[in-house]
C-alpha cells in the first residue's frame, strides 16, 4: 500500500535456481504447486545454475536478459523466484524485467492471505505481510528522491518514509497485541481442558500431506480439504471419543514446508501453540510422496522451532491407497509400542488401526480396571466418585465395593498416598483381574 511497484497479473514466468548447497536448494515441483496454489496462470519456466548468486540480480546479468526477453515475448506482468531476494535484489530485477518481481517469501504469504478465513488468521497474515513490507518500504518513494537539494527544493522525503514506517510499526503493534490477547483465550481453553482430563491429539505435517481429510473421516467434521499447498491455515478443534479412552480433542493445524519464512513461524505462533501443548502428535506423512524424507525432517524442524520436538509421536503413513503392495497396519518397536500406522484418510482405510494406537498411547498414563475396596476404605471410594474416575459399581458377597474406574495413574497414586497405604502394593492387592 505504500509502494509505486509494476502491476502484477496472473500470469507469471517462474524462476528456479539450482547449484545451491543442499540445505538451501528447494524443490522445483513444488516451486510450480505453490505458483499454482497461488492462481499463477505459469507461461514460462526457468531453470538456472548458479553456484555464486550474485549481490545485485541474485542470478547473472545475462539470465537477466534472457528473463526480459521471455517476459516481453510472453506479454506477462509477474516474475516469481524460488529463493529469498533481499529488498536490493528484487528492486534491481524489478527496474530491469519493468514488471512486478515476487520472491517465495512473497509467494507463501500470498497463498496466506487467500487462505485465511478467520479474524485471528487474517491478522496473523497481515502481520507476516506487515513485517515483510517493512524492509521494503524504501522502494515506494524513489520519486521523492529528486526533490533535494537548494533552498525551496528539499521536500518531505525523508519525513514522509518516516512517517509511514511509524505507521507500519504502530499496526504491526496493534495487531501484536489482539493476537497476544487471541493467545491468552487458547490458553483458558487449555487450561479448562486440562481441569477436565481432555487430551488434546494434534495433527502436524508437510502442507498436503492429507491432514484436513484425515480430520474430516475422523471426526465427520467438513474441514476445507484440497489437493493444493496451504488449504488449511485455521486451526480447528473437534471432539472425538475413543474406546477405553473417552473424549478427546483432536485439532488439525496449518502445514509445513520447506524453509517456511521464519516471519509466518512467529506470526502464526499462536496457532501453532496448539501443537505445542499437545499430549500427542499425529505426524501425518505422505507415504507416497517422493521427497518424504526431506519433508519429515523440514517438520521436525519446525516443531523444533516451536518447542514442540520432545512430545510423544506418532506416525502416520497416509495415501497407501496410492501404493503397491502395501495396506493398512500398525508397525510397533521393541516394547511393543505403536510407533507407525500406515492408512489411507481418503479412501478411509485403517482409520480403526489409527483409533487404536491413540488409545493405546494416550491409555499408557492412564489406569483402566476394577478396583475391589473393603468396607473400611469408604473415603477412598467417595474420592474416587467425586473426581468423577468411577464407570460403574458392584457388590462382593462380603460388602466389599468393586468399582470400574478410568483416571490418569498420577492421580490415583496420589489418591492412595493420602489414604496412607503404599500404591504398588495396593494395586496389587486390590485390582480384580
Amino acid at each position: 500500500m505504500f509502494f509505486e511497484r509494476p502491476g502484477g497479473g496472473e500470469r507469471a514466468i517462474l524462476v528456479h535456481l539450482e547449484g545451491q548447497d543442499p540445505a538451501s536448494r528447494e524443490d522445483p515441483q513444488e516451486f510450480l504447486e505453490l505458483a499454482r496454489s497461488a492462481g499463477a496462470e505459469v507461461a514460462g519456466f526457468i531453470n538456472i545454475s548458479r553456484y555464486q548468486p550474485s549481490a545485485k540480480f541474485l542470478i547473472g546479468s545475462g539470465k537477466v536478459e534472457e528473463i526480459q526477453a521471455q517476459v516481453k515475448q510472453e506479454e506477462v506482468a509477474l516474475v516469481i523466484v524460488n529463493h529469498a531476494l533481499t529488498p536490493s535484489q528484487e528492486r534491481n530485477l524489478e527496474r530491469a524485467l519493468e514488471c512486478r518481481v515476487l520472491d517465495r517469501t512473497g509467494l507463501i504469504l500470498d497463498i496466506f492471505a487467500q487462505r485465511a478465513r478467520t479474524h485471528e488468521g487474517k491478522l496473523q497474515v497481515e502481520l507476516a505481510q506487515l513485517e515483510h513490507m517493512s524492509t521494503r518500504l524504501v522502494r515506494g518513494w524513489t520519486h521523492l528522491e529528486r526533490q533535494k537539494g537548494g533552498i525551496g527544493l528539499r521536500g518531505p522525503g525523508e519525513t514522509q518514509l518516516e512517517t509511514d514506517r511509524r505507521l507500519l510499526r504502530v499496526r504491526i503493534r496493534q495487531i501484536k497485541q489482539r493476537l497476544e490477547k487471541v493467545r491468552g483465550q487458547r490458553e483458558q481453553a487449555r487450561r479448562g481442558r486440562r481441569r477436565a482430563e481432555i487430551p488434546l491429539v494434534s495433527l502436524v505435517g508437510y502442507t498436503n500431506a492429507g491432514k484436513s481429510t484425515l480430520f474430516n473421516a475422523l471426526t465427520e467434521a467438513d474441514v476445507y480439504a484440497a489437493n493444493q499447498l496451504f488449504a488449511t491455515l485455521d486451526p480447528t478443534l473437534r471432539r472425538l471419543t475413543l474406546e477405553d479412552i473417552g473424549p478427546i480433542v483432536l485439532a488439525d493445524t496449518v502445514g509445513f514446508i520447506r524453509h517456511l519464512p521464519h516471519k509466518l513461524v512467529e506470526s502464526f505462533r499462536a496457532t501453532l501453540e496448539e501443537s505445542a501443548n499437545a499430549d500427542l502428535l499425529l505426524h501425518v506423512i505422505d507415504a507416497h510422496g517422493e521427497e518424504r524424507e526431506q519433508q519429515v525432517e523440514q517438520v521436525l524442524a519446525v516443531l523444533g522451532e516451536i518447542g514442540a520436538d520432545s512430545l510423544p509421536m506418532l506416525e502416520v503413513y497416509n495415501k497407501v491407497d496410492l501404493m503397491e503392495g502395501i495396506g493398512p497396519h500398525i508397525q510397533r518397536d521393541e516394547q511393543g509400542r505403536p510407533i507407525r500406522v500406515w492408512i489411507s484418510a481418503a479412501q478411509r482405510l485403517g482409520l480403526d488401526l489409527l483409533r487404536q494406537a491413540v488409545a493405546e498411547l494416550l491409555g499408557e498414563d492412564l489406569f483402566a480396571g476394577t478396583l475391589s475396596l473393603p468396607q473400611q476404605m469408604g473415603r477412598l471410594r467417595a474420592q474416587l466418585f467425586a473426581v468423577g474416575a468411577v464407570q460403574s459399581e458392584s457388590h462382593g458377597e462380603h460388602g466389599e465395593s468393586h468399582l470400574a474406574i478410568r483416571l490418569p495413574k498420577l492421580d490415583l497414586v496420589r489418591l492412595l498416598s493420602r489414604e496412607g497405604v503404599d500404591p504398588v502394593e495396593f494395586l496389587d492387592a486390590h485390582t480384580l483381574q
